[in-house]
């Protein structure tokens, strides 16, 4: 059975918005942390407005992960677009979490989602978040995107922390299933 990887970008205060503010803490420990949760998977399901901004920015990018980003199959979880053209693209509008939960039984690597709250919150909703991957930045935003909606409750076990000289904190969690 695949997992469903949750991968995120977070300030100190729980913040999850638009990552700008990381860049300056990047580097080879950071890198080498995505580059796991990449080659581990070979889909990523997204939201719309993660999908919206992936697919403006990835196709005309020179970086090194633009190849991956362009030619993995993307799942987004949308009831507003009728199209996705950003390429091998799909466009999940109903049964959300049935069709998710098909994804998972289907054969293959790992599904990584990338920032997407609001489609977090329905996956943690349902128990089908398997593995959660957090770089912690030491920013306080102040407002914002909470990563964990107020009335989220969840138990979670650490499976890995680790200290990145930038001052960033690489955490990986596991819900704790009975």
């Amino acid at each position: 059975m695949r997992k469903i990887i949750v991968t995120e970008f977070l300030s100190l205060d729980g913040m999850m918005q638009t990552p700008s503010w990381t860049m300056p803490y990047w580097n080879d420990d950071i890198a080498h942390f995505k580059a796991e949760e990449t080659l581990a998977c070979d889909a990523l399901l997204l939201g719309r407005v993660t999908y919206e901004g992936f697919a403006a920015a990835w196709p005309q990018s020179e970086d090194e992960g633009a190849a991956y980003m362009n030619s993995v199959r993307k799942y987004v979880v949308s009831t507003t677009l009728d199209t996705a053209a950003w390429n091998n693209s799909v466009i999940i509008n109903r049964d959300v979490i049935e069709t998710i939960r098909g994804l998972k039984q289907q054969d293959g690597k790992d599904i990584l989602v990338y920032g997407s709250g609001v489609l977090v919150a329905a996956l943690m909703q349902h128990d089908l978040v398997d593995v959660y991957r957090m770089l912690v930045y030491p920013v306080v935003l102040g407002g914002g995107q909470r990563f964990f909606p107020e009335g989220t409750a969840a138990t979670l076990k650490l499976v890995r922390a680790q200290a990145i000289p930038s001052g960033v904190v690489a955490l990986v969690y596991e819900p704790e299933r009975s």
